[in-house]
């Protein structure tokens, strides 16, 4: 089995009324979690409305009682690890430990141009990220005062109260696939590995290699959760289907003179999203499944299409 989960791109129009209305009908229709990005911006224009990321997951905190939420990922960039972390704790305790840490390095220029942003260069980041996570990691899971001298953060004899009611607080998930740097960080840090736009395949090798890193590291391979991200481009029928897939036509101007049964064809041939009528999402889903893929979290384009997700829920949900 695998879980299925939703992800909201939060830059692409996000205001309280959708993420309200999309809040209730997750929680409702049977998935298992809701994740959403966390940006100011999307990487070129235009822009559009972006519900701020934390605050909108504490109203997921208190009006959902099923579903695991979080963002996916929020940048250390632009979120002091403290802060955030001090933030996670509360909204896991808020939700009853329903919340999922998700936490990344930080990637888009545009947006940390426009807001005075530090996102330096890529040795930078990933610097800056392992002294994040190795700052939160202490603050979540020592029950003791901690001490930290780093290059970007430092710790003096600091302890965050009250102290997390899950032991250890909310789970830590790490999103990336670079062998040099973000699975080492995964295989010390993460309690949740989510690799994005993959292909089945990849994600074994990945999976694989992760495997060898938890073992280096002492832990076993199970004690991390492996996890994909992925586009959802479905239709309850070829029409509806065929209705989404315009999407690729504002995406890529490569796709704008192909015919939509051709947009179908070559989307498919890239083995990477979640694409077609039922019958074609649930064999795809289980081929992810069969590759150690326990949870995926579907990118939804679409604010306003609750029927869309309800289409999902009832003729794909069943049967993975």
């Amino acid at each position: 089995m695998v879980a299925i989960s939703i992800q909201i791109e939060g830059q692409t129009g996000l205001t309280w009324p959708r993420w309200k209305r999309l809040v209730e009908a997750i929680e409702g229709l049977g998935y298992a979690g809701l994740f959403r990005s966390d940006h100011f911006t999307d990487p070129v224009p235009p822009d559009r409305e972006a519900l701020e990321t934390i605050v909108s997951l504490a109203y997921a905190a208190d009006h959902t009682r099923r579903l695991h939420f979080g963002p996916l990922v929020s940048p250390v960039s632009f979120h002091h690890p403290v802060m955030l972390t001090r933030q996670a704790i509360a909204l896991d305790d808020l939700s009853g430990g329903r919340f999922i840490f998700g936490v990344g390095a930080g990637w888009q220029e545009r947006e940390h141009t426009m807001f005075g942003l530090n996102l330096g260069d890529m040795r930078t980041r990933m610097a800056r990220f392992a002294e994040a996570l190795e700052v939160t990691a202490l603050l979540l899971r020592s029950e003791q005062p901690v001490t930290f001298n780093g290059s970007f953060y430092q710790l003096r004899e600091a302890q965050l109260l009250p102290r997390p009611q899950r032991p250890g607080g909310p789970p830590i998930m790490i999103g990336g696939g670079g062998r040099k740097r973000t699975l080492p960080l995964a295989a010390r840090y993460a309690d949740i590995w989510n690799a994005g736009f993959l292909s089945p395949e990849q994600f074994r090798e990945l999976s694989a290699f992760l495997d060898q890193l938890l073992q280096e590291a002492g832990r076993p391979p199970a004690s991390v959760q492996r996890t994909m991200m992925t586009s959802l481009f479905f239709g309850r029928t070829r029409e509806d289907l065929y209705q989404r897939l315009d999407w690729w036509r504002h995406y890529d101007p490569s796709y704008a003179p192909l015919s939509s049964q051709e947009i179908l064809e070559r989307v498919q041939a890239q083995n990477r999203t979640i694409v077609g009528t039922p019958d074609m999402a649930i064999a795809q889903i289980r081929r992810y499944g069969q590759a150690g893929v326990q949870e995926l979290m579907l990118q939804w384009f679409y604010l306003d299409d609750i029927d869309g997700l309800r289409d999902f829920a009832e003729t794909v949900l069943p049967f993975v």
